[in-house]
């Protein structure tokens, strides 16, 4: 039987594609700092802590993926999944936009997992252990995958939830790492297409809730299974794509699965990183006018908080997909409906000069000056905004913030592109330093946090680096 097209380009392109470009994998080794960075700072909310270890306390597992910043030695599913829940955890880590949505610095927690284990594993029967580059190029990979599925495959119509193309990715990675050929990506690939895809009920009103912080984190561990299933010898699914009536796209998309561009290293060269700001991407460069208008109100007004006498109306002229996603003026039940909220975070950003995750918590979200602000907010799309955002030569993703004071002055401030963006990728470097400075001293003593920002980011010998050496040294304490 001949199999979907879909499915054999991505089987090629895993098995058998080159990547490892100069800008590809300088942004790799940046984006598995960035993602690092987000899981230290997780590791200081005990909400996030509490989904991470084993299924059974106690449970000692021979040659384990180590989690970062903690004792566990745990199975790759459950490593796979406490890597990926605590990297996604703070919605901070590095985002894709397109039709669809996502992270694609999810898949790491699959590979990391499963290239300690396997690296403990190979090195105990005498076998060279992966290097971290190997890892970045299957980090490539993934992105790729997970990005141009994005591109023109929009699970979001039709309900389900971004974390399917994670799964997807996650999968053939995985197959890849455990030493699969083309029958085995094949295999991978074709049962996370057939799996089901959660539903995006987490995400919205009025149900926004935790599990979006871990959904990815259920993704990349039934990857890693599926993957390993397949070295089993669970046989692929030729036409799991196109098959009438019972295939993904006559019940899951209602439409062809198309790959909209060829397959290398474009998702990863471009990669939107989440600098400054953790917040939903479709509103990130909202808050950044709203910080330039802080400033604005200070120094107009004598004080931001006096825009809450004298602004009348405060308009945020938004992208389609941000209209859509983040629209929300509350009630908020919890910090999962804040960071989605653009009224919220631009409230914030207004009133204080600042956003950070501790903003998404009490004692500011009881402070009842940023609905007194919401409720002056009207969400309007642009469609002129929704334009840019889908066009491939500019990737924009733009927020107009326009204050109407009530003696007819007017405060405005329109971005274009966030700090993170390809465009102001330079720009952005000192800041992701910094934030992952930040984010390791929030979690280590101060020693250790220096010993990873030089490892991470500056060390020439990373990339030759074993990987179960990197794991321990990714340890709380000093190897």
């Amino acid at each position: 039987m001949e199999r979907d097209r879909v499915l054999q380009e991505l089987t090629r392109y895993l098995v058998a594609g080159e990547v490892g470009g100069e800008k590809a994998l300088f942004t790799a080794r940046l984006a598995l700092a960035d993602a690092l960075g987000c899981l230290y700072e997780a590791l200081t909310y005990p909400e996030a802590v509490k989904l991470v270890g084993p299924l059974v306390p106690g449970t000692h597992t021979p040659f384990g993926a180590r989690v970062p910043g903690t004792p566990h030695a745990l199975d790759p599913m459950r490593a796979a999944f406490s890597l990926t829940a605590l990297i996604r955890w703070l919605d901070y880590n590095d985002t894709w936009l397109a039709k669809e949505w996502g992270h694609p610095s999810d898949n790491l927690g699959a590979i990391l997992a499963l290239g300690d284990h396997l690296s403990r594993l190979r090195r105990a029967r005498g076998e060279a252990p992966y290097r971290v580059g190997d890892l970045l190029a299957l980090a490539i990979k993934a992105y790729e995958i997970q990005g141009v599925l994005a591109l023109e495959n929009a699970l979001n119509r039709v309900g389900l939830d971004h974390v399917h193309w994670v799964k997807v990715a996650s999968a053939g990675v995985a197959a890849l790492l455990y030493g699969g050929g083309e029958e085995a990506v094949f295999s991978a690939l074709s049962n996370a297409f057939l799996d089901g895809a959660a539903l995006r009920t987490y995400r919205h009103y009025p149900n926004t809730g935790p599990r979006k912080s871990w959904a990815a984190a259920d993704a990349t561990a039934r990857g890693v299974f599926l993957a390993w299933a397949a070295m089993k010898g669970e046989p692929g699914y030729a036409t799991a794509l196109s098959a009438p009536t019972w295939g993904f796209e006559a019940v899951v998309l209602k439409a062809p699965v198309v790959l909209a561009r060829p397959l290398g290293s474009y998702v990863m060269e471009n990669v939107l990183f989440k600098v400054a700001y953790p917040a939903e991407f479709h509103g990130q460069t909202a808050v950044e006018a709203a910080l330039a208008l802080h400033g604005e109100a200070r120094a107009l007004l004598g004080s931001p908080e006096r825009l809450l006498e004298e602004a009348e109306e405060i308009l945020i002229e938004t992208q389609e997909a941000g209209k859509r996603i983040i629209d929300k003026p509350g009630p908020f039940q919890n910090p999962a409906d804040r960071d989605h909220s653009l009224q919220y975070m631009t409230a914030v950003a207004l009133l204080l000069g600042e956003l950070r995750y501790e903003h998404y918590l009490e004692p500011t979200a009881s402070d009842p000056r940023i609905p007194a602000l919401i409720a002056k907010m009207r969400v309007v799309e642009n469609p002129e905004f929704s334009r840019a955002y889908l066009d491939p030569e500019r990737r924009a993703i733009p927020n107009r913030v326009r204050v109407r004071l009530r003696d007819g002055r007017v405060l405005e401030r329109l971005v274009e592109y966030p700090l993170g963006h390809p465009r102001r990728r330079e720009e952005s470097l000192p800041f992701l330093r910094a934030k992952l400075e930040r984010a390791l001293h929030l979690a280590l003593p101060r020693a250790r946090a220096q010993e990873l920002l030089y490892l991470l980011l500056d060390d020439p010998a990373l990339p030759e680096m074993p990987v179960d050496r990197f794991l321990a040294a990714l340890a709380p304490e000093a190897p």
